[in-house]
């Protein structure tokens, strides 16, 4: 099996890193030649991995076509492309969903939308993927664990959960901040707020978690974790966490329509 990238952007590179390392069971990949710099380096660095001279050329030499192209940049990069029915499709272009797909694809007909991050890098992603096609499965369990998602509207939901990670690391900041404002330096500040949070993100390797019952964990009666946490529930933080959701939700349903 020969893989092809169309989009070779920092998605795509960890798609690439966590397929070829360890080597020894790496397959060919063929990446299309846009970010010449990149592609390049990850051509030096992989003996199974090539740049084409063109996308057509990356089509012309894999059976598996990983899309990772800007979602706004699909109508002008694929109508240009000669897809062949025995493509099967892997798309990591947010808001556009398989029906569109279809057509940009044509005549290709085994297509799954799927939604990476950086983990798959080392292994460890846990990939949303629909429909859980055999290609996008065997890929994503490959690079850590292929979630199937059950229908479209989910998928859009998936999607729009990625929008916190921003806000995540926002919050750690505002610790940041507080501990600095009370006499903490700014190194050490940082030092103990990821030490304390990259420590509870190893609870959550290895097994489904119960998010609701971690909290109570937490929140021991009469303690200050369940005082923070009450404030933070007061202040209807957690509402705002659903209509700030909902809000993108809508915002990826507008981007789909429009594409």
């Amino acid at each position: 099996m020969t893989y092809g990238i169309v989009g070779v952007g920092a998605i795509a590179t960890a798609i690439v890193t966590g397929l070829c390392e360890p080597a020894h069971d790496a397959p060919r990949i063929v990446l299309s030649p846009r970010n010449a710099e990149r592609v390049a380096d990850l051509a030096s660095r992989f003996p199974t991995v090539r740049a084409a001279r063109s996308n057509q050329e990356v089509l012309d030499e894999s059976s598996v076509v990983l899309l990772c192209i800007r979602p706004q940049d699909a109508r002008s990069v694929l109508p240009g492309l000669r897809f062949s029915a025995r493509h099967e499709i892997v798309s990591a272009m947010a808001g556009i969903q398989i029906a569109a797909l279809r057509e940009l694809v044509a005549p290709a007909q085994d297509l799954a939308r799927v939604i990476p991050l950086p983990s798959v890098a080392t292994r460890e992603g846990a990939t949303p993927v629909f429909p859980p096609t055999k290609a996008a499965k065997a890929l994503f369990d490959r690079l850590g664990t292929a979630i199937t998602i059950p229908h479209e509207r989910a998928f859009e939901a998936t999607s729009a959960s990625t929008a916190t990670i921003a806000a995540h690391f926002a919050y750690l900041n505002a610790i940041c901040r507080w501990l600095i404002a009370h006499g903490v330096s700014e190194t050490a500040a940082r030092q103990q707020v990821a030490s304390t949070f990259a420590g509870l993100a190893a609870q959550l390797r290895g097994h489904v978690s119960d998010f609701a019952q971690l909290a109570r964990d937490h929140a021991t009666a009469g303690g200050t974790n369940e005082q923070f946490l009450g404030v933070l529930d007061q202040a209807r933080v957690f509402d705002a966490v659903d209509d700030g959701l909902n809000r993108v939700l809508d915002r990826l349903a507008q981007r789909s329509g429009n594409l």
